[in-house]
C-alpha cells in the first residue's frame, strides 16, 4: 500500500462520496434539532453544554498523548476561561494549558491554520512533559511516530506515519512535520 504522500496527484484527495452521502444526511438532521434545540437555552446552559463537551475533547486528546487530566480541573479552567462561576481551586499546568488550547481552539477556529498555531497547540496539550523532545516545532528524527494504545505485550496501533524517506521532497504532513503546500 502506497502512504497519501506517495499518491501521483498528492495532495488532490478524490473520494466516492455515495457511501457517506446516508452518514452525512443523518449528520446534518441530527445537527440540525441540536442547533433548534440550544436556541431554546439561556446562555449559561448553552455555555456549561460547551465546557462538558469541550472537556470530553481535552480529555480524549490528552489521552492520545499519553496523558490522564483531571475531568473536574480540566472543566474548572474551562469554566473560568468563559466567565462562569468555578471554584477557587489551583489548576496544575496540564488541565490549565489543555483548556487553554481548547479556548484558542473554540476563539479562533476561523483564523487561518499556521505552523505557529500549530507549534502553540502543541506546547498546550504537552505542557509540562519531559519525555517529548520537540515540543512546538517539527520532529527531526527518523523514527517512526505511532499513536498506540493497550498493554506494553500487545500494543494496538492506531497510526503509523510514513517515514521521512519514504515522502522525502514532497509536502506532507508525517512525523508530526506540517508543510505548507500550494493547491
Amino acid at each position: 500500500m502506497k502512504w497519501n504522500c506517495q499518491q501521483p496527484d498528492w495532495p488532490k484527495f478524490r473520494w466516492d462520496s455515495a457511501p457517506l452521502a446516508s452518514l452525512e444526511e443523518r449528520f446534518l438532521q441530527q445537527s440540525g434539532i441540536l442547533i433548534g434545540s440550544a436556541k431554546h437555552l439561556t446562555e449559561d446552559d448553552r455555555l456549561a453544554i460547551t465546557v462538558d463537551i469541550m472537556t470530553g475533547e481535552a480529555l480524549k486528546t490528552s489521552e492520545i498523548e499519553g496523558e490522564l487530566l483531571n475531568r473536574d480541573n480540566v472543566q474548572s479552567s474551562l469554566r473560568r476561561e468563559f466567565g462562569l462561576d468555578t471554584s477557587d481551586r489551583r489548576i496544575p499546568p496540564a488541565e490549565r494549558d489543555i483548556a487553554a488550547m481548547m479556548i484558542a481552539l473554540y476563539r479562533d477556529f476561523a483564523d487561518p491554520f499556521t505552523n505557529e498555531t500549530l507549534f502553540a497547540w502543541h506546547k498546550m496539550v504537552v505542557s509540562g512533559r519531559r519525555d517529548i523532545d520537540a515540543v512546538g516545532r517539527y520532529r527531526d528524527h527518523e523514527d517512526a511516530m505511532q499513536v498506540v494504545s493497550g498493554l506494553v505485550h500487545k500494543p494496538t496501533v492506531h497510526f503509523e506515519a510514513p517515514p521521512l524517506k519514504r515522502c522525502a521532497g514532497r509536502d506532507v504532513w508525517l512525523l508530526g512535520q506540517v508543510h505548507q503546500f500550494k493547491p
